[in-house]
């Protein structure tokens, strides 16, 4: 692949995670298609959209166009690697793009023109509590292969970085380590309006500390917890209490464990306030409002809410996974 600025590439997107801001990979395309039209200027970029037959989200970028593209009826986990494998690369082909990019851990077997793919970590490979069941594992290895196949992998850590070469076999000289932003840019540093807003809208308490992610095993939110109690027991400020941000889960599984019966055996739950999803543009006040970040996730292929809260000024407490 050789490009010029006289002849900048047309780049066709595989949007199977366009519009989805509750994955941090839907997180990543968004911003990535607010701001590729300005690095790139030269460079047509075609966003292909599968028509699933579900509603759609919104899309909101301007400079990029759109081609929706039509999916046969079958099963939904058939479908997605139907699009990934045949449906995608099919149409990127079909816009005239030199080059295809894929977002996420899911390059094509077949390679219809020149391919990149991100691969943000490798969770369903090195984490057992991931890998699923056996259509999982089937759906793991493919994509281990196929990127294998890619022209350039681009990822997110020089972590992630080690662990592609290492368990993925593939040339350290095709993978290229581009880091995030903080995810907050073009929204102002919050103002007292808007801190006072957010500590209203979420019914914050005056003094806390915060949690904001997923709420999966990998999460390690029971240490969050049992920790948190340690600290009050100690002697610890007793008006700090505990807020988690985000959307809990909806049944206690082990995968999934219950924010609440993990506080009641963990001894804190008169302390706990959970206050469920945040808008985007309120991050930043939740943030600053904190006493610190919590986030002692056991694996990340990055961990952006910690450059989040770095950004709006706010300790943070972590882990070294």
């Amino acid at each position: 692949m050789v490009f010029s600025p006289e002849h900048p590439p047309q780049i066709a997107v595989n949007g199977w995670m366009a519009g989805r801001l509750d994955s941090g990979s839907g997180q990543y395309l968004s911003h990535l298609l607010e701001w590729l039209p300005a690095v790139a200027p030269g460079s047509p970029i075609t966003l292909l959209q599968p028509l699933t037959g579900s509603p759609t989200p919104p899309l909101h970028w301007p400079q990029v166009k759109v081609v929706p593209v039509a999916l046969p009826q079958i099963p939904s986990n058939l479908a997605k690697v139907w699009w990934e494998q045949i449906a995608a690369p099919r149409a990127a082909r079909a816009v005239g793009a030199d080059v295809y990019f894929v977002p996420y851990w899911a390059a094509p077997w077949w390679r219809a023109l020149p391919t990149v793919v991100t691969i943000h970590d490798l969770i369903p490979l090195l984490l057992p509590t991931y890998r699923g069941g056996l259509a999982q594992r089937m759906y793991t290895e493919l994509v281990t292969r196929t990127a294998r196949r890619a022209d350039a992998v681009l990822t997110v850590s020089e972590a992630a970085a080690r662990d592609i070469v290492a368990h993925l076999k593939i040339d350290p000289a095709r993978i290229h380590v581009v880091y995030h932003g903080p995810n907050q840019e073009g929204i102002s540093p919050p103002s007292e309006a808007d801190l006072a807003r957010a500590r209203t809208r979420y019914a914050l308490p005056d003094r806390y500390f915060l949690y904001l992610g997923g709420f999966d095993v990998r999460k390690n939110l029971s240490r969050v917890l049992a920790a948190y109690t340690r600290y009050r027991a100690r002697g610890g400020d007793p008006t700090v209490q505990l807020v988690l941000a985000g959307v809990l889960p909806t049944t206690d599984s082990a995968f999934f464990p219950d924010p609440y019966r993990l506080a009641r055996e963990a001894g804190c739950a008169e302390a706990l306030h959970c206050c469920g999803w945040v808008a985007e543009e309120d991050k930043p006040a939740l943030y600053r409002l904190a006493v610190a970040l919590v986030f002692p996730s056991l694996y990340e292929g990055f961990g952006m809410m910690l450059l989040e809260a770095m950004q709006a000024g706010t300790p943070v407490i972590t882990s070294d996974r």
